[in-house]
């Protein structure tokens, strides 16, 4: 493990350590139905991770999911769930385990920390509605996550000198544009059906607020 690859783990560590205070780990540790959409979010993540596509090693893509993580446990659990899908990749070597800490920063601070800072912002500054929630917030949220998160990683790899900026333009950054639809898709379903059939699983979503009842 290299010093930049020890530095992110570590950093990632003390990221869950800030973002974990004791009560919501005790609210989880009491409360069965977070400890099985916590469960149930990492393996769902799992198929979705494993199944990627790219040229060289490093830069490949997949689809994220994260932004429906995050609006169904909030951006504190939707850091923590995520933990058990990478061990379980590394386990079976989809990722190397020393990139670890890596991944869960580009791969899953960023995404998640986008769709929140999103959510707040609708919250604050547009109409408390069920399509502003369903379309910005989950639909436009999962669109944008995926960019910050292709994005930061061609970065790592052009400034680490991982590869040539002109590799990562032409096998990478080309297959952004291709990402953006189908990310978004997925989220925005994901969170009508969930708004829909089970409103009281989504920790972002309010009756009273977004159905005025």
């Amino acid at each position: 493990m290299s010093e930049g690859q020890a530095a992110a783990l570590l950093l990632w560590v003390l990221l869950l350590i800030f973002s974990l205070r004791g009560t919501l780990l005790r609210t989880l540790y009491h409360n069965p139905l977070y400890q099985h959409l916590c469960l149930g979010g990492a393996i769902v993540l799992v198929p979705l991770w494993t199944l990627r596509a790219g040229l060289h090693e490093g830069l490949d893509v997949h689809f994220l999911g994260l932004t429906s993580l995050t609006l169904l446990l909030g951006w504190r659990l939707a850091l923590l769930a995520p933990c058990l899908t990478l061990l379980v990749l590394s386990y079976f070597g989809v990722i190397p385990l020393a990139e670890i800490g890596w991944q869960a920063l580009i791969g899953v601070a960023l995404p998640v920390a986008t769709t929140w800072l999103l959510f707040l912002a609708s919250w604050a500054w547009l109409p408390r509605h069920l399509f502003v929630y369903l379309f910005v917030v989950a639909f436009l949220g999962g669109a944008l996550s995926i960019s910050v998160k292709v994005v930061a990683s061609a970065l790592l790899m052009g400034l680490s000198d991982t590869y040539p900026w002109y590799t990562i333009s032409a096998d990478y950054l080309s297959i952004w544009p291709l990402l953006l639809f189908p990310e978004a898709l997925l989220n925005g379903m994901t969170m009508t059906l969930l708004a829909i059939y089970r409103p009281h699983w989504v920790n972002t979503f309010f009756d009273r607020e977004y159905l005025g009842r």
